[in-house]
């Protein structure tokens, strides 16, 4: 998302570097999680340049300037203080006021629940799909495993919504934007799942088929998300090239979609609301049945109830992208909120994995398969993470893409292979 702060530090008073801004723009190009809710999408300031609706460009003036200061990502313009540049009136109409802060809130994490659950469905159809009882491309005793087919998929779509049309997205709606991304394909993808089947094949004795999984499985993330977005600027340019619609139109349709107004928002959130009931209560239906006949059906609708409290999760952390250690905001292009959400799902799915071999009961396997699919399934995200590192990748300093990801896989998978392993140490030297 384009913010504030990302102004050049000729244009701001505060002293901070090309490299400084590079690195915080980096480490959030994923996820800032709660902050985008105080960021205005309408005013994007662009070298210097703020962007209205109707391709406007307006040149801030020295008022509006003063009151922004980089890493503040809550800073907005008021757009009385801004001027044409030629002496034209310095007044836009403002829109209609929005929900109040709390309700705002609460509509986003409506919109995350719902998405969330979407993303966790789409997961278990993939899954289905190209799995052992499908296709038969993907397993558990390969590194092609099972989530392969959704963190692909999910990373192509990220590469369309996530950084190509998200502006367009959230000019439309700012809650839209974050169900898309880190709803829907933050729950799509996982890297916890990911990591438990490369622990799993190493500790099994497939060293090298674990060290493969990891190399091949980033290299197709990686590919899938470049792939994602050169397709949709080609989609963008083409809907250009044929000009389907006049300028003049076209900027007024996309005002007139924006949900901006608070009857507008309580309507989406409304909607949103019934939908979310509506799968919880299925879920939890669908979830009594398999129960009570005794099935191992209940996983996927199990995840679906659980699945939101890990979107949740992972939404507030992503605020601590972009923020940088300590005071001095050390190793600020970091995005230590997708890295602890994704170790910490990595080191629970070892842990509830260690109690699922020692229970092994159909009753325990299917609560704790649930609890992996859904609640550490969305609170760790393969798509975030592909993002952030194809915008280190892209950045003046690519080396820090592959430092970010051999953290990510090597912390995981360490803390991964000491939990799994600690009950069966535990037994060798009993």
């Amino acid at each position: 998302m384009e913010r504030m702060n990302s102004l050049a530090p000729s244009t701001c008073i505060n002293h901070q570097t090309d490299g400084d801004v590079e690195s915080e723009t980096v480490s959030e190009a994923g996820d800032i999680g709660d902050r985008a809710l105080h960021t205005s999408s309408d005013f994007t300031p662009e070298n210097g340049v703020v962007s209205i609706p109707g391709d406007q460009k307006l040149q801030p003036s020295p008022v509006a300037l003063s009151s922004i200061s980089i890493g503040k990502p809550s800073a907005q313009l008021v757009t009385s203080r801004y001027s044409n540049g030629k002496g034209g009136p310095e007044h836009i109409k403002e829109h209609d006021k929005g929900l109040p802060n709390i309700l705002d809130y609460v509509s986003c994490m409506i919109h995350l629940a719902a998405f969330g659950i979407l993303g966790v469905l789409t997961r278990y159809l993939l899954q289905k799909l190209f799995g052992p009882d499908g296709a038969g491309v993907t397993s558990d005793h390969t590194i092609l495993y099972l989530d392969l087919p959704s963190n692909m998929v999910g990373s192509f779509l990220m590469g369309w919504f996530g950084v190509v049309f998200k502006g367009h997205i959230s000019r439309v709606s700012e809650h839209l934007t974050i169900a898309i991304t880190t709803g829907y394909l933050g729950s799509l993808t996982t890297f916890s799942g990911w990591n438990q089947k490369m622990v799993e094949l190493s500790v099994a004795g497939h060293w090298l088929f674990s060290v493969l999984g990891f190399i091949i499985g980033l290299f197709l993330v990686g590919f899938s998300i470049i792939f994602g977005i050169e397709t949709a600027k080609g989609f963008k340019w083409l809907i250009s090239r044929l000009k389907m619609r006049s300028r003049t139109g076209s900027c007024n349709a996309e005002i007139s979609r924006k949900v901006h107004s608070y009857k507008r928002q309580l309507a989406v959130m409304a909607v949103c609301l019934v939908m979310l009931g509506f799968l919880w209560g299925l879920s939890s239906t669908l979830v009594r049945s398999e129960f009570k006949h005794g099935h191992s059906g209940a996983e996927p609708w199990l995840a679906c109830l659980v699945g939101p409290l890990g979107v949740w999760i992972r939404w507030f952390l992503a605020r601590l992208n972009g923020r940088g250690v300590g005071r001095a905001r050390l190793l600020i292009w970091i995005p230590f909120g997708t890295l602890i959400a994704n170790v910490s799902a990595a080191c629970v799915m070892s842990a509830l994995a260690t109690v699922k071999k020692s229970a092994n009961t159909w009753k325990c396997d299917t609560i704790v398969t649930g609890i992996q699919f859904g609640l550490l399934g969305c609170l760790s995200t393969v798509s975030t993470f592909a993002s952030e590192f194809n915008a280190m990748r892209e950045s003046m300093q690519p080396w820090r893409a592959y430092a970010y990801a051999m953290i990510t896989i090597c912390v995981s998978f360490c803390f991964g292979i000491l939990i799994f392993c600690m009950p069966v140490w535990q037994m060798s030297l009993a």
